[in-house]
């Protein structure tokens, strides 16, 4: 799978996991190692997903502690 479809594939499924409730507004999301063993992955797919939730706004990072979500996505949102 070519790394642009893995990035897709963990952005869609993060996004899917935030719009279900799984993950809430203020919950952080597991580590980076975490997320690359989820979704076997390397950390520049994970930071690359991240940086597109982020950019978005779905997402918020605190330098030190993790990543945490920052709202839900809506209809809007979905385009990417």
């Amino acid at each position: 799978m070519p790394a642009t479809s893995k990035k897709q594939h963990v952005i869609d499924d993060l996004r899917d996991q935030i719009a279900r409730g799984v993950y809430q507004p203020g919950d952080k999301l597991p580590s980076g190692s975490q997320l690359c063993t989820t979704y076997n992955v390397s950390m520049i797919v994970i930071r690359e997903a991240i940086a597109w939730l982020k950019a978005r706004g779905e997402v918020e990072s605190v330098p030190g502690v993790g990543y945490f979500v920052s709202h839900r996505p809506t209809d809007i949102d979905t385009k990417h």
